[in-house]
């Protein structure tokens, strides 16, 4: 008798790991809020998580009804604090009881809606092999989902909550993320503030978005025509070209540094920006290619043969048809090779000396020392990270919205 069939054992399987999870998850959440030294026990809630699983796949119906979500969510809460014998999250007591009694709400809906997610509409009698291996995929990509965010989150939260805090206060706990706001906005956003005035962040800002706009000027008008000529054009070599364009990526960045800088020394290019905006593209413009060469191939060529009917030139039918058909695909390239740009490196340790002229990756390894508070390092990273996430987000429903613009003639 296959066990792992079975609709009970998938539904007790699935309980308990998200029982654990979810338990592991909000007791650091409430560790690292409050600072309190809580110890980490997941038995309790992986035994209510089994149990919830099992009564979700025995009481199946009406699994859409508002009621049978706020009984499901109650029963949880029951078995946690009976299996625990009180407060799974908090039995010493070493914060307050609205923190606590939240975060058990919290663990106790989370815990629910990923067991019923899990099971969905699995009957608890054996299973055939589809449905089984239907509800273990569920699992293992609900776990496999939860494990990327928080593996994103969480240094994000904390190097957030490291730039809101004080010296004193990291120094008295260095685990406690808690942000004390009671001093005004002025108090709280004290090290970004500092990092502008004291530290002549903005200079760097600009810097880095100065180079980062010219990378990515400079790579989409040599790209854009590169990649439509190795899609749609026939010349003498254009199959080794189209194989070979990646190449570039085959040899380590840092072999190509060091003659770079004796080049660029000697042309007085490598204590400038210049240099930088000559070096970015040469290394983003393959990568650029590659990407476009794939969607151009995809555009009809019927409308290239309508173009030229109607007499426009290659140039005409790059910016009048394969572009508007190509937004999507150019936006693309364009936050990826910002991204490049604004993140990178090793060619700005290597080519800048001047403090004016640091970029923003730069900029921050500089600050990286016994003499500079860690929080202001916090806040610089989150400078950092801010204008890249806002523009994959803009970027994100520009691309959904231009996946069909202009590709139909009225």
């Amino acid at each position: 008798m296959r066990i792992w069939m079975h609709g009970i054992f998938v539904a007790l399987l699935s309980g308990a790991l998200w029982g654990g999870i979810w338990h592991l998850v909000l007791s650091m959440g409430l560790i690292l809020t409050t600072g309190a030294s809580l110890t980490l026990q997941v038995g309790p809630s992986v035994a209510a998580g089994a149990a919830i699983g099992v009564v979700a796949a025995v009481m199946r119906r009406p699994r859409g009804s508002r009621l049978h979500h706020i009984a499901g969510i109650t029963l949880t809460i029951m078995l946690m604090c009976g299996v625990a014998f009180g407060d799974p999250f908090d039995p010493q007591g070493l914060v307050a009881a609205w923190q606590s009694g939240l975060v058990l709400v919290i663990a106790a809906v989370v815990i629910w809606i990923s067991v019923i997610r899990t099971i969905a509409d699995m009957p608890p009698e054996r299973l055939i092999r589809y449905t089984a291996e239907k509800a273990y995929l569920r699992l293992i990509w609900g776990l496999g989902l939860m494990m990327f965010v928080l593996i994103v989150a969480i240094p994000f939260y904390v190097m957030v909550m490291t730039s809101l805090k004080s010296q004193q206060s990291l120094l008295l706990n260095p685990l406690d993320f808690s942000v004390d706001a009671s001093g005004g906005a002025s108090v709280l956003f004290r090290s970004y503030i500092e990092l502008f005035t004291e530290y002549d962040f903005l200079t760097l800002l600009m810097n880095s978005a100065l180079v980062s706009v010219i990378t990515v000027l400079i790579t989409l008008l040599f790209s854009i025509p590169g990649a439509y000529a190795v899609a749609k054009l026939r010349f003498p070599g254009r199959q080794w070209l189209s194989g070979s364009v990646l190449l570039i990526y085959l040899i380590p960045a840092i072999i190509l540094v060091i003659p770079l800088y004796a080049v660029f020394s000697q042309l007085g290019l490598r204590n400038s920006l210049l240099g930088l905006c000559i070096v970015y593209p040469a290394t983003t413009i393959p990568v650029a290619l590659y990407m476009l060469r794939g969607y151009f191939a995809g555009l009809p060529s019927e409308l290239d043969d309508a173009g030229l009917m109607d007499g426009l030139s290659r140039i005409q039918i790059i910016t009048r048809i394969a572009m508007p058909l190509s937004t999507p695909a150019i936006a693309t390239v364009a936050l990826y090779v910002f991204m490049i740009a604004w993140n990178e490196f090793l060619f700005a340790f290597m080519f800048l000396d001047d403090v004016k002229l640091f970029t923003l990756s730069r900029g921050i390894v500089s600050l990286d020392s016994s003499e500079v508070p860690r929080q202001h390092l916090m806040a610089a990273s989150v400078i950092a990270t801010l204008p890249v996430l806002t523009l994959f987000l803009w970027f994100e429903r520009f691309l959904v919205s231009g996946l069909t613009a202009g590709s139909v003639k009225g």
